[in-house]
Formats: structure tokens, sequence, C-alpha cells
């Protein structure tokens, strides 16, 4: 039974993939804004739309514009679905399906408005950032959209989901759950990630498309990454014995990219080591848009490691 709905889900998202990339070249033509922009935005609120209760579920556009941004703040009629009376108000609501109506949940309107308003700003990538934080404000918020970008661009395609075991499977290995065990080292805390015991040296990979958003040493997890994917979830990997050769700050990545080698790194300054058995640690976290907090990465190990 399960196989049909596995392959039904998956002709699903991909019909839901191609629907949302043909917004986004529409508005590329448009504009002359590089599609992925659009679909760095709508993937950000995409996953905000998942993890906050106040804002609807998501949607084929899921870019979510306030009613006071929409039909602009001194508007009487917040619901204003009319072009001209929405400009005359300072709103962004605009028509870009050609109904005469300016609807703050159509897709293509949305992706309208949000491409004039760029445009404001120009279609050159600082500008674009300019443009995001004042939309924003945060720069959090401008940092994920811009890597929501630059992995679309580097892939030229929206369906970036697939995931890895961070250790290859041809090497020994062992981990059970210790997530929100406690932690005496540097205060009373808790274990926020699993712990993958294995041979020194043995190499770590991305588990995901991503972006190399942190890289070097902190005194509880030696030399370690991070590495935010496409659904805004943070993957982190510490204890490392030191980093893959030639990777920086910002680089791309995608699943199976070897990252750097299981170490005992850490609990100390610069270069300690040797103070507990060679593991990696991994722990994952998700940003809501507001604040960040780490979540349980067990069953997604499991997951990822039986479907390899």
């Amino acid at each position: 039974m399960a196989m049909p709905v596995q392959a039904a889900d998956s002709k699903k998202d991909e019909q839901m993939y191609k629907e949302r990339m043909e917004l986004f070249k529409k508005m590329e033509a448009a504009t002359s804004i590089p599609w992925y922009y659009f679909a760095g935005m709508d993937q950000y609120e995409r996953n905000l739309r998942f993890v906050r209760k106040d804002l609807p579920e998501p949607d084929t556009v899921s870019i979510y514009v306030p009613e006071t941004k929409w039909a602009g703040p001194l508007n009487p009629d917040q619901e204003d679905e009319n072009p001209s009376t929405i400009a005359a108000f300072q709103g962004i609501g605009a028509d870009g399906n050609g109904d005469g109506k300016a609807d703050r949940l159509n897709g293509e309107d949305v992706l309208a408005a949000v491409g004039n308003y760029l445009l404001t700003y120009g279609t050159e990538h600082d500008n674009i950032k300019i443009a995001l934080w004042r939309y924003y404000g945060r720069d959090k918020a401008v940092s994920i959209v811009i890597g929501n970008a630059r992995m679309y661009k580097a892939f030229g395609k929206l369906n970036l989901q697939h995931k890895v075991f961070p250790l290859p499977r041809n090497f020994n290995y062992s981990f059970k759950n210790t997530w929100g065990a406690a932690r005496g080292w540097g205060g009373r805390r808790i274990h926020e990630g699993t712990d993958i015991f294995a041979g020194h040296g043995v190499p770590v990979r991305s588990t995901s498309y991503g972006i190399v958003e942190m890289k070097g040493w902190n005194r509880f997890g030696g030399w370690r990454i991070g590495i935010r994917d496409i659904n805004n979830t943070y993957h982190y990997y510490a204890h490392l014995n030191g980093f893959a050769k030639d990777l920086t700050l910002g680089q791309v990545v995608k699943p199976g990219t070897v990252i750097g080698g299981v170490g005992s790194t850490g609990y100390g300054p610069p270069g300690t080591s040797g103070k507990f058995p060679p593991h990696l640690h991994f722990g994952m976290y998700k940003d809501n848009g507001r604040t960040e907090w780490s979540f349980d990465p067990y069953p997604h190990l499991r997951q990822w490691e039986r479907n390899e």
C-alpha cells in the first residue's frame, strides 16, 4: 500500500515544482530579475509557514504579504484589490495575471508585487540584497534568501530535498539517540545532537544540498562546520579532525560532498584533541524567522541510513 502512495506523492511534488518554476520564469521574463531570487524568497517563506502557526499553510506560491503592506498602511480598505487605489496609498499589491485585480492570495499577483518592489531598487545582486533587507528588516532573513537563491542558481532546479547519511556506509560506525542527555562540560546543558562513533579520519559528508554558513573552532565542538539547507534547517558537524581541502565559507555543497573527517577535537583552546573517543557530533536546528532552536536529529539519521 505504501509504494503507490509514495509514487503519487512524488508525482504531486514534481508537478508542484514544475508549476512554481513556470511562475518564477514568467516573472524573470517580465522583470529581468533572475528566477532564483523569486524562488529563494518563496522557499524562505514556505519554510516559515511550516513552523509558524500565525501564518497560513504553504501554497504554490508561499510568499506572504500582510494586508497593510499589500493595500497600503493608510488605505481604509485593507482588502482592496484595485491596483489604482492600492498604488495611491503606496501599497505594493499588483495585478500579475491580467484580470484587473490585485489579489493578495493569487500567486501570480504576489510575484508581480514582489517583482515590482525589487525593481524599484534595481536588478543587480547588491541592489536586490538592499531591497530584501528593506522588505524583511532582518539580516538573517536576507542571508537565508540569498543562500537559497545561490543554491537554485548552482543546481538549476527546485527539488533540492535529497539527503544522505553523514558517514559513508562502507565504514564501521555506531550511534544511538543521545539528544537531550545531560552534559557537564561548560555548565549544565543538554546534548543538542547525536554522537556517531567511528574511526579517526573517517570522511564526514554533507547530508544535504546547502550553504557552508560556519567553519572554524568552538571550545566545545572543536573544529566544526555548519551548513544550512534549502528547508532552512541548519546541519551542525562537530569534533572534526580538520576540514576538506578548499572547503570555504559560503560554498555551495550537495549531498555526499566531503567536508572533513571524524576527530576528537574540542573541550579546550584551538587544537585541543583527544579528550574523548573520536566521533561526529551531528545536530540540527530550525529557524522560524524570529529565533532558532535545536531538534532531535536521530530519526532523520536513521531514515537517511535506511534510504542508502
